[in-house]
């Protein structure tokens, strides 16, 4: 039966009663409707489910221009069962779909920075909070007028860069140039243009960070680590690593943190897996044994 409109049962004028799918009469027990369709949300577990539950496709991205909104034309399913002039057509409309997804040169120019955002924080291992972090601090930066006379590479890089130095990242300027489409002297730029008119929170990073990493490129064991944290924390405390290169100062907690621990390690050796000399890691190693 079908209805939902009505407020009475039709056979004895009695209440109607809603129970689950069914609208049921509450005097003689008659079935009224049934309606087994759930009009609701589908719930998804997501992570932001406890302050948006709604469900409505991908979630929102800040490393695309549109947000992750627009839509597509694949190459996949029924099209590749297309033949002759409507396999032609689709291509045309594919061609054109994606040209009139970029509507000004900013987009443009987003679309290629944020490409090489992502491309960079997928060489680099880092974590996705960073892509999106650095696409936002591009936007501003585009917002602000600062890619004027400047390369979009240096500046993709700068933002990767300057969002690891607010965050605390251990990743060093050169292994970032080393992976960039940018040279040294135009992320240079592009992070003094970042840091001098946005007003980066950025700080020196602790040599504690680097220390993970390095050990496990000399393969050294777990105590060797750990007792290297706990000299990098003292370096901190006691102001020995003021003024030097954070790297440097990781490589040699880790030389000394071996010498205790009994395992082979060279100077020669840690200062090459933190890219400084060996001169650069003794004056550290002098102030950590004194």
């Amino acid at each position: 039966m079908s209805t939902t409109g009505a407020r009475n049962c039709p056979e004895c004028d009695g209440t109607l009663n809603a129970s689950g799918d069914e609208t049921i009469c509450g005097e003689c027990g008659l079935v009224v409707s049934v309606d087994r369709m759930d009009r609701g949300p589908e719930w998804r577990s997501f992570p932001d489910e406890e302050t948006s539950r709604e469900r409505t496709g991908a979630p929102l991205t800040r490393s695309r221009h549109d947000r992750g909104l627009s839509t597509e034309i694949g190459h996949h399913g029924d099209t590749l069962r297309l033949k002759g002039r409507k396999r032609r057509r689709i291509a045309r409309l594919r061609r054109q779909h994606k040209r009139t997804t970029i509507g000004t040169k900013s987009e443009r120019n987003q679309v290629y920075a944020f490409t090489e955002i992502r491309r960079l924080v997928s060489n680099l291992d880092l974590p996705e909070s960073v892509r999106e972090s650095a696409c936002r601090l591009f936007e501003s930066a585009q917002g602000e007028d600062l890619l004027r006379g400047r390369s979009l590479e240096g500046f993709a890089a700068a933002a990767v860069y300057a969002t690891c130095r607010t965050r605390s990242i251990s990743r060093t300027i050169e292994e970032i140039t080393e992976a960039a489409r940018a040279s040294r002297d135009e992320l240079q730029v592009a992070y003094d243009a970042l840091n001098r008119d946005l007003g980066l929170p950025t700080g020196p990073i602790h040599p504690r960070e680097y220390v993970p990493r390095f050990a496990s490129q000399l393969d050294l064991p777990t105590p060797v680590a750990e007792r290297a944290r706990e000299l990098a924390a003292e370096a901190r405390e006691r102001g020995i690593d003021n003024g030097r290169n954070p790297c440097g100062v990781a490589a040699a907690c880790l030389y000394v943190a071996a010498d205790e621990c009994d395992v082979e390690l060279t100077q020669g050796e840690a200062a090459e897996v933190a890219d400084v000399t060996p001169v650069t890691l003794r004056s550290t190693y002098y102030d950590l044994t004194e």
